[in-house]
């Protein structure tokens, strides 16, 4: 979807090889840094606050307030870009961080200059190796240009920026168990209060904003152009443009920019070509494995997408990974496929997110062997919901999630495997 004849993220669409600093710069890139520059800190969080730029990483919080929790009395504070992208079903970010690398690069340095930041640290997942490479190289050739590292622009303003690569851990996307990877210890999530935003819970124990790499690439366009332009696309609570990562039983999956408030219906079959082989939408997860997943009911196609959409089917809408399942698909086989991922990647931590992931993917095991009876699928239910709300992150709930949501919705896909 385009914003005044150009997309917001995917820029490569309207202007080939924007990777490039020199075309970057030729097309407006590294204005709105310069602008910022211009404008007090706490004037640049007003921006992106007026904007209602919300994380795209999956929580929706607001950015600008994010920003302005950071303490401006603290020497030391940093930037960190999650770059883990590790959610199932999750595509988007590799792409801007391959093809329009220095919007990202100027997001962060925005940000930074907003809580006046000592240094930027991208964190990539561990397979992304191949594109830190090629970051790096483009953060050099921002250094040399004068818009990263030391007075930048002339301003009398310092700010490196590094990238890191983890070990491809799914708990890493959390953003304490981030900070812990980055500090080089185990990635787990920490014990908050403190957060990060304060005094000894960010990275090196300093104040710290941790920020989607989607989440800084709307920077720019919103110091450039204004709040105000910005809220003119999407809804009222989520505005601007979102990437929709499709993928499933479609015939055109792959990411997709397009405005909050679009359906699932105009995604799916406007964009996406519709399902596969002619077929109906029996279910999607509309945020990759860690939203509950939902019946493609006819008010559910026609419901407008965006954070606050979803709410009221007892979803999310998250990072909008969404994967299509159609009418062939079993459910039940879906829940333990996603349970046998998380408890993969449970970090081990807490024990109702360990124990819990391990008993369901046990019993889930036995529900597909077809020696389950209702009582097991009742158990399944019960121990998925002594999970939630327990455990240190998220991760708890969203390995529930599976479990509560496809029992509750479609029940008809386990009956059929139980015991006679």
């Amino acid at each position: 979807m385009t914003t005044n004849g150009l997309n917001i993220i995917y820029r490569e669409r309207d202007v080939k090889n924007i990777h490039e600093l020199k075309v970057y710069t030729k097309h407006g890139g590294y204005e709105g840094l310069k602008k910022a520059l211009g404008m007090k800190p706490a004037e640049v969080i007003d921006v992106v606050k007026a904007s209602n730029l919300r994380g795209r990483g999956g929580a929706g919080f607001p950015t600008g307030l994010k920003w302005s929790f950071i303490p401006q009395s603290e020497p030391v504070k940093y930037v960190v870009v999650n770059a883990d992208e590790s959610e199932t079903g999750t595509f988007k970010d590799r792409q801007i961080m391959e093809n329009n690398p220095h919007q990202l690069i100027e997001g962060a340095l925005i940000a930074a200059w907003a809580i006046q930041a000592t240094a930027v640290y991208i964190y990539l997942r561990g397979e992304f190796w191949d594109v830190a490479h090629a970051l790096d190289k483009h953060i050099e050739e921002a250094e040399k240009a004068g818009f990263a590292g030391e007075n930048i622009a002339g301003s009398g303003w310092s700010c490196k920026v590094y990238t890191h690569l983890g070990a491809g851990a799914y708990i890493c996307g959390e953003e304490t168990a981030l900070l812990e990877s980055l500090e080089g210890k185990l990635g787990q999530p920490r014990v908050r209060p403190p957060f990060p935003a304060q005094k000894g819970g960010g990275l090196y124990a300093e104040p710290t904003v941790v920020n989607n790499v989607e989440t800084l690439a709307n920077v720019p366009w919103i110091i450039v152009n204004g709040a105000d332009e910005y809220k003119k696309i999407g809804t009222d609570k989520s505005s601007g443009t979102k990437v929709f990562c499709l993928s499933g039983h479609v015939n055109k999956p792959g990411n997709y920019e397009l405005p909050f408030g679009i359906t699932f219906r105009e995604l799916i079959f406007e964009h996406g070509g519709g399902v596969t082989n002619g077929k109906k939408v029996k279910a999607i997860l509309p945020s990759g494995g860690s939203g509950p997943i939902i019946e493609a009911t006819d008010e559910v196609l026609d419901t407008p997408l965006s954070y606050e959409g979803l709410s009221k089917f007892g979803s999310i809408l998250g990072s909008a990974s969404v994967i299509i399942m159609d009418e062939d698909t079993d459910i039940a086989w879906v829940a333990s496929r996603v349970t046998k991922f998380f408890k993969h990647e449970s970090c081990g931590k807490c024990t109702p997110c360990r124990e819990g992931t391990y008993w369901l993917d046990k019993v889930l095991d036995r529900v597909m062997a077809g020696e389950a009876e209702q009582r097991d699928v009742d158990l399944i239910s019960n121990v998925a919901h002594n999970m939630q709300g327990t455990t240190l992150c998220a991760f708890g709930d969203f390995a529930a999630n599976p479990a509560i949501s496809t029992i509750k919705n479609f029940p008809d896909d386990f009956k059929k495997h139980l015991k006679a």
